[in-house]
């Protein structure tokens, strides 16, 4: 099944049926996490992150609904965070050993990788993880049977409206934690760019057929900026492990040359993620929301159909 919204269907079915399909797959994905954590945990995180992005796209046409089911899955997601975080923090690792070559011969970054995976086994071998997994299938598996409560306008204007208003509030969010991270650069400015950058991607999906740019190109260059926040993030999760008391990832002399290699990445992501950042999100979301509104009314206007299966 597609995710991405079909103009000639009516609107609270396309969503019903990308809602019902995501979640289905993370219930999937979560069984596979009971015998292959680091694989599981990760497809399913992201497929919470594609519902949540789809319900942050209409929820102007269903607010109630919409404000109570994104804050569940966000929950969900919260219940996997650790056991993933903790198999990202060894992928940092291996990408500054990667990237700074010279720096990290002779085995400098060795006796912290391997206290991370010891970490990584605890969160995988003790009972925690099969709790989580637990309880995120049961959330998922109540999710799936409340998504007939969903009710949007399926009049094309009105439905264009409701996709270009959840698309420019998304925008929106880019450009204003855009703004804070140029001007004061904190963490959580970083952060809240990161998501909405991760949010603007599928939003990009999910209105492939209805998007006034040409798409491919921002798709590509959104993903890199994704990526690269991506990263940005796990050297801020490190570091304030580093800087954390009971010397979580070992004494000063394992983590001396840990320590100028997060400094390094760190400077390099700033400066790469502000540029990149500010190609996409420096145009006035109100300008891109009525391009798209103007779009989706046209293809929305065409013929329409009551049943049938979308093309992918």
């Amino acid at each position: 099944m597609s995710f991405r919204i079909d103009p000639r269907l009516p609107l609270t079915g396309e969503v019903r049926r990308i809602l019902a399909d995501e979640i289905g797959k993370a219930i999937s994905h979560l069984e596979t996490a009971r015998e292959k954590p680091e694989q599981g945990l990760h497809k399913c995180r992201k497929r919470l992150k594609g519902v949540r992005a789809l319900l942050r796209l209409v929820r102007s046409g269903d607010e109630p609904f919409c404000q109570t089911e994104n804050e569940c899955y966000k929950q969900v997601s919260a219940l996997l965070a650790g056991p993933r975080e903790a198999t990202a923090l060894i992928e940092t690792i291996d990408r500054l050993a990667d990237a700074y070559p010279g720096q990290s011969d002779g085995g400098g970054l060795d006796p912290v990788r391997e206290r991370l995976v010891l970490r990584q086994h605890e969160f995988h071998a003790g009972p925690g993880l099969d709790a989580a997994i637990n309880a995120a299938t049961a959330a998922c598996r109540e999710g799936l049977e409340r998504i007939v409560r969903l009710t949007l306008p399926d009049q094309p204007e009105q439905a264009a409206d409701i996709l270009a208003e959840g698309a420019r509030a998304t925008l929106r969010r880019a450009k204003k934690a855009l703004d804070k991270a140029e001007a004061r650069g904190a963490d959580e400015d970083f952060h809240d760019l990161r998501k909405a950058a991760k949010t603007h991607s599928m939003h990009l999906s999910l209105l492939g057929r209805l998007w006034p740019t040409p798409i491919k190109a921002r798709r590509k260059a959104v993903d890199k900026l994704g990526e690269q926040l991506g990263e940005l993030h796990d050297v801020f999760v490190m570091r304030a492990l580093l800087d954390a008391g009971g010397e979580p990832l070992g004494p000063p002399e394992d983590t001396k040359l840990l320590s100028k290699l997060l400094k390094r990445a760190e400077k390099d992501l700033r400066k790469s993620c502000l540029a990149d950042a500010a190609e996409l999100f420096g145009d006035s979301p109100k300008r891109s929301a009525r391009k798209l509104a103007r779009k989706a009314r046209d293809d929305l206007a065409g013929p329409r159909e009551d049943a049938g299966v979308p093309s992918a």
